[in-house]
């Protein structure tokens, strides 16, 4: 028997090349009570893509409408196009005890933070070196040096912020780490102020 709980909104961030994407699908494997939250954008679908699975698919017009009438928990512009995350799926989603969670960077945090105090946890990720997260993104093979350059300017950046989030982690061993993330998200799950159900299950136990 299990007590009926609140979802948790999991924000997890990190500079790019840190291992974020990969700890992410890790636990998406597993975790079968967590879902990725599905963005708001203004682009336009790319082959394969479907709307309401991959994104939302909205005109400029309509995701301005969106923000000015609070459906959107956390929004940014990035190189003229609208990116967010909507409010109504995700507070369905809590209320129905599912976790939710999102791939977005310090400031979406502190938006989604605002928006639902209570429900947010964000933990962020760390490399264990510059040395490190510089090898990692000179092994994708991908990047010049002067865009690697640009990353780790940027990633210094973001880890000014860590002390933002409720949990860090560094991810010097890819197991460990997501053992380390799972455990947050787990312990979110139990904290008392989450679990609406208590007072009934500890009814039904005298």
């Amino acid at each position: 028997m299990t007590i009926a709980r609140r979802g948790v909104c999991f924000v997890l961030a990190a500079p790019s090349g840190a291992g974020k994407s990969s700890i992410s699908r890790a636990l998406l494997a597993s975790e079968t009570d967590l879902a990725l939250s599905v963005s708001v954008t203004t682009r336009a679908p790319r082959p394969g893509e479907q709307h309401g699975v991959h994104y939302f698919f909205h005109s400029m017009d309509e995701f301005e409408a969106m923000v000015a009438a609070g459906e959107l928990l956390e929004w940014a512009r990035v190189f003229g196009r609208g990116y967010g995350s909507p409010r109504a799926p995700v507070e369905q989603a809590l209320a129905a005890g599912h976790d939710v969670m999102f791939d977005i960077d310090w400031q979406g945090h502190r938006q989604l933070r605002a928006a639902l105090p209570a429900d947010t946890v964000g933990l962020f990720i760390l490399p264990p070196s510059l040395g490190e997260l510089a090898a990692r993104l000179r092994g994708r093979g991908s990047d010049s040096e002067a865009e690697i350059a640009r990353r780790m300017a940027a990633a210094q950046d973001e880890m000014s912020h860590a002390g933002e989030f409720d949990h860090v982690l560094v991810n010097a061993d890819f197991e460990t780490a997501v053992a380390e993330a799972r455990a947050v998200l787990h312990a979110a799950r139990l904290r008392t102020a989450r679990l609406p159900g208590l007072p009934a299950f500890l009814e039904r136990m005298r």
